[in-house]
């Protein structure tokens, strides 16, 4: 989606503040050089306080300040906590999950297939979106927020995966065949059989009604999409705030929600990343989830929520969140709005604080906002819609992301699968290695030099026979330990490993263990060793090439890393885990044997912690972005083409050395 700016603000809540202070806020914004407001997602009970009756009193007067300083303003459907009312009129609206029933309090606690919350929604959607429709100023709507399925598994929900079911395997003998449900007397005769899924041990079904429960997202979405386009201008966009897996910050692939299906019904794809700061800011969370935001309708995005302070121990140190803000736009975003204006003075996220805290008085965050606001009212014109072109794609798959949270890594749990995803995404961005984040759906991968799988536990034949093509054809392979391992249901393929990919591959195998006191080592160059985690294939080369093996008494004899040619093509396979050094080692000798394009891999080239970025802006100039992550002064030699730095309008010449201050940055326009 092109805009016309770059957004930069807020989401907004009038409702949460201690006393009326609108218009001071909107002021204080408006010297910051924010232009944009996200409001209403939260406040259902507000907006409705008894059913019926709504109050839009926060909204007019937010609109109306917004109008008055040169805001712009989200709306988001809110549709993601219910009120008290509603509860109360359908106790069942609460959803059934593994645990039980839930208890009203948090949010995102209610079963979003519920007939009378789907018919509240509708009726909170319209009387909302009739009484904004003829503002100006607003630009764009959101659809709920962060919505997955909240693990709804009542009675309602499983009668509709049975009859899922029944229309995927109309011959119940096939589902048993399919899901192995003989093991342990699991087979269901008779469709009106159905046990409660809830208790299954079979990862199979599991996984299974995982999958549909993320339809359920993708159904709700579009649902919801469909009112609100009733009623949105053509100028007006759609989005949602996609979140993703959590590790006290955002970590991976979320693993509750197809998000490149959910995508199809917006216009644009929106998204919530957190990181840590201080001195454990790395840039990678920025990169990494905000690659799979530009991937899912190939194009620029926005973030709709990032930290402002946030968490406690996120404060930033001072530039850190300039340098945060021009991290995001560099990877493509057109946005960047924080989580939240003010920092909140009761409930669970009291000290998850905003960009002005308690006292609501200016403090560093805000002034430096004010110097991010500033540099783009005088320079968003050359960095907006910036437009990238990647040769290096890594394929993200929801169903290897179930199953290794049923049959996970050593130590890593349900976050195995993200777990290799960012070991390789992360080494990609330390090389300074842009890319790009495919679909599994996908089976075209030829407009990619190099196509990065990591961990495809579960894939139907349909993949496996497409990636071999791709390699076949000219295209360049990595894949990992895990791979072509088990079909779309979870089912483990009974020939040898790795299934159909050993052609491209050029290895089989038929054991793997937990590494314990294993080391790796290259099979030709200088001595570069690293300790082996989390899982270990013992890998026969059948035409492939040994790379690294197992330096261990007893394993020495199998492969740890493989390369082959095959047709057109190569392919790279990695059977265990490696330390960063050896990783990097091992993939920048792939990338200069496939003479990957535009890749500095040349000794001297740039490494985090300086960060490059680029990309082409509106006025057809390549624009690069260079980023210091961390509190040392850092320098580099400039390779490129002259051109311009844009915030300092100082021009720079090819072979000039560049000094970049601790957390700091420079952008490049070429001339």
């Amino acid at each position: 989606m092109q805009t016309d700016k770059l957004f930069f603000g807020a989401a907004y809540y009038s409702e949460y503040l201690p006393y009326d202070r609108v218009e001071e806020d909107m002021a204080m914004m408006e010297r910051a050089g924010m232009n944009t407001i996200r409001i209403a997602e939260s406040t259902w009970s507000t907006l409705e306080p008894r059913e019926g009756v709504f109050d839009f009193t926060h909204i007019d007067r937010m609109l109306e300040a917004a109008a008055g300083h040169d805001i712009s303003v989200i709306i988001g459907t809110p549709t993601y906590a219910i009120p008290t009312w509603l509860v109360k009129k359908y106790p069942d609206i609460l959803a059934f999950t593994v645990n039980g029933q839930e208890i009203y309090g948090r949010r995102q606690n209610m079963d979003i297939t519920h007939p009378g919350y789907l018919e509240h929604c509708e009726k909170m959607i319209r009387a909302l979106m009739e009484h904004i429709r003829d503002v100006p100023h607003i630009i764009g709507f959101q659809l709920d927020n962060e919505t997955k399925s909240y693990g709804t598994a009542g009675p309602r929900v499983q009668a509709m995966f049975v009859d899922y079911l029944k229309e995927k395997f109309p011959d119940i003998n096939d589902f048993n065949h399919e899901f192995g449900l003989d093991y342990w007397s699991n087979r269901v005769n008779d469709w009106t059989d159905f046990p409660d899924v809830r208790g299954t041990i079979n990862q199979s079904l599991a996984a299974e009604f995982q999958k549909f429960q993320r339809s359920l997202v993708t159904r709700f979405l579009s649902w919801q999409s469909d009112i609100v386009r009733e009623y949105a201008r053509a100028d007006q966009f759609i989005t949602q705030n996609f979140d993703y897996a959590w590790i006290a910050y955002s970590f991976g692939y979320q693993p509750e929600v197809n998000q490149y299906e959910a995508a199809e019904c917006m216009t644009v794809a929106g998204a919530d990343i957190y990181h840590p700061s201080q001195a454990n800011l790395t840039g990678a969370e920025i990169t990494v989830c905000g690659n799979i935001s530009r991937s899912l309708k190939k194009d620029n995005y926005l973030i709709l929520e990032t930290e402002a302070q946030g968490n406690i121990e996120w404060l930033p140190y001072p530039g850190q969140l300039r340098l945060q803000a021009y991290s995001h736009i560099a990877n493509g975003s057109n946005s960047v709005m924080y989580w939240h204006w003010h920092s909140i003075h009761n409930a669970i996220e009291s000290y998850w604080k905003g960009v002005l805290s308690h006292d609501f008085s200016e403090n560093e965050t805000y002034r430096e906002a004010c110097t991010i606001g500033a540099e783009w009212q005088r320079i968003g014109s050359r960095l907006k819609n910036l437009k990238k072109e990647n040769h290096v794609a890594v394929l993200l798959d929801n169903a290897s992301l179930t199953g290794l949270s049923h049959f996970p890594l050593h130590s890593t749990g349900e976050n195995s699968y993200n777990t290799v995803m960012r070991w390789l995404s992360d080494a990609l961005y330390r090389m300074n290695i842009e890319f790009d984040m495919v679909s599994s759906a996908e089976r075209d991968f030829s407009g990619y030099e190099c196509l990065i799988v990591p961990a495809l536990y579960s894939a139907p034949e349909a993949l496996l026979t497409a990636l071999n093509t791709y390699v076949r054809d000219g295209g360049n392979l990595i894949t990992t330990f895990r791979s072509g391992f088990s079909d779309e249901y979870l089912k483990i393929y009974a020939d040898t490993q790795p299934h159909i990919l050993k052609e491209c591959l050029g290895i089989h195998y038929d054991q793997y263990t937990y590494p314990d006191h294993v080391e790796v080592a290259l099979a030709e160059g200088e001595n570069i060793r690293s300790a082996a985690s989390e899982w270990m294939d013992f890998v026969f080369c059948d035409t492939a090439e040994t790379v690294a093996f197992y330096d261990h008494p007893v394993y020495h004899r199998y492969a740890a890393v493989t390369k082959n040619s095959f047709g057109k093509g190569t392919a790279l396979y990695l059977g265990t885990m490696l330390g960063e050094k050896m990783l990097e080692r091992i993939l920048g000798d792939y990338f200069r044997e496939i003479q990957l394009s535009e890749a500095d891999l040349s000794e001297g080239a740039l490494h985090f912690p300086v960060i490059c970025k680029k990309g082409v802006n509106d006025f057809g100039k390549t624009v690069r972005y260079y980023f210091n992550f961390s509190g040392d002064e850092q320098s580099f030699v400039y390779g490129q083409e002259s051109g311009t730095e844009l915030i300092s309008g100082k021009a720079v010449s090819g072979g000039e050395r560049i000094v970049l201050k601790a957390w700091d940055l420079i952008v490049v326009e070429s001339l």
